[in-house]
């Protein structure tokens, strides 16, 4: 296994995103708060021309041949049956996943390395699209074989899946354009009304910084749950929360496109000791993880993996090498 080696989180190149979604305002400004959390449809409207990518549902992937050798790695039944069973959870903003021009396509980043997974696999990648929670009950129960869905290495989730890596974790407090307040620790939320979907480490983070707060003598933060991304920004544009916090690529996204609303502070998703990272996830001990780590390997190392991160604006987000099971978020008891 390749070992974890620490790196800074990554700063997003809010000029060269904004270069090619600037053309796309007529994308909604009621994009979902990422795939690690959950919302509804969020139509992709249509993408101006020059853009670098095409916005409908049929998309023309960046696409890889087939490595016998890692192929060899699949369990049996998979190979045998030809077919990746994909699940993802769509309603974000671009460049996660997203829907297409026909309201019904899920696209985007986490769409396009899955299809690089499969080919190199040599199978078929069919996408299943649900909700948040049951995204995990279907890798539970073995319906899905991965999820692709901007998933963050924890450790608790670690006891139950297993985790090939495939993208720095990064994750940011989105507010108002316009103001003076920044978000650079734990002391910054005391006594603020933030905004967070539940069941991410956006969540966690947050929970747990607001203990510490409280330990401390501080005001807890009022922490106001959202699924539904048309919810959390009437919040944020009445006032009624002072920030949303939810993953970077999102919120970069739809700073840039509106102009609305300004990234105040940005972080690890794992907490500040260790670098967080976004992995495809299977369920424990089935025999696909390292299928899965080697497929990611030879995709990074041959450049079509550059590329996809490239056509949706996410070349800062990239990682050196895929990891099986490194450091996660940490438990909270810990």
């Amino acid at each position: 296994m390749r070992r974890h080696r620490p790196r800074p989180a990554a700063r997003r190149r809010l000029p060269a995103l904004a270069s090619w979604l600037a053309v796309a305002l007529a994308l909604t400004a009621c994009a979902g708060p990422g795939a690690d959390g959950g919302g509804g449809p969020a139509p992709a409207g249509a993408a101006g021309e020059g853009t670098g990518v095409h916005l409908g549902p049929d998309q023309d992937r960046i696409g890889t041949e087939r490595v016998d050798a890692v192929a060899a790695l699949l369990p049996e039944e998979i190979r045998d049956r030809g077919t990746l069973e994909v699940a993802h959870s769509p309603g974000s903003a671009p460049p996660l996943t997203f829907y297409a021009t026909d309201d019904e396509t899920v696209i985007g980043v986490e769409t396009d390395i899955a299809s690089l997974v499969g080919d190199v696999l040599g199978l078929e990648v069919r996408y299943h699209t649900v909700d948040w929670a049951n995204l995990f009950v279907g890798l539970d129960s073995g319906r899905y074989d991965v999820g692709f869905s901007n998933i963050t290495v924890t450790e608790e989730r670690k006891d139950k899946y297993d985790f090939a890596t495939y993208r720095l974790d990064n994750v940011a407090f989105e507010a108002r354009a316009g103001g003076d307040w920044r978000v650079e620790g734990a002391r910054d939320v005391a006594g603020r009304t933030i905004g967070v979907s539940s069941g991410t480490n956006q969540e966690e983070l947050l929970v747990s910084w607001s203990e510490q707060n409280v330990a401390d003598g501080l005001d807890a933060t009022d922490i106001k749950y959202f699924q539904n991304a048309t919810d959390y920004y009437l919040a944020l544009s009445s006032g009624r929360i002072d920030a949303y916090f939810g993953p970077n690529p999102v919120a970069a996204y739809h700073a840039a496109v509106t102009g609305e609303t300004e990234i105040i502070g940005s972080f690890s998703g794992a907490g500040a000791e260790i670098q967080g990272e976004i992995a495809a996830t299977t369920k424990k001990d089935n025999g696909l993880v390292r299928a899965l780590n080697e497929a990611l390997n030879t995709v990074i190392d041959n450049g079509t993996y550059g590329q996809v991160l490239d056509r949706w604006g996410l070349a800062d987000e990239a990682v050196e090498v895929s990891e099986v099971n490194p450091p996660g978020l940490p438990r909270a008891e810990e």
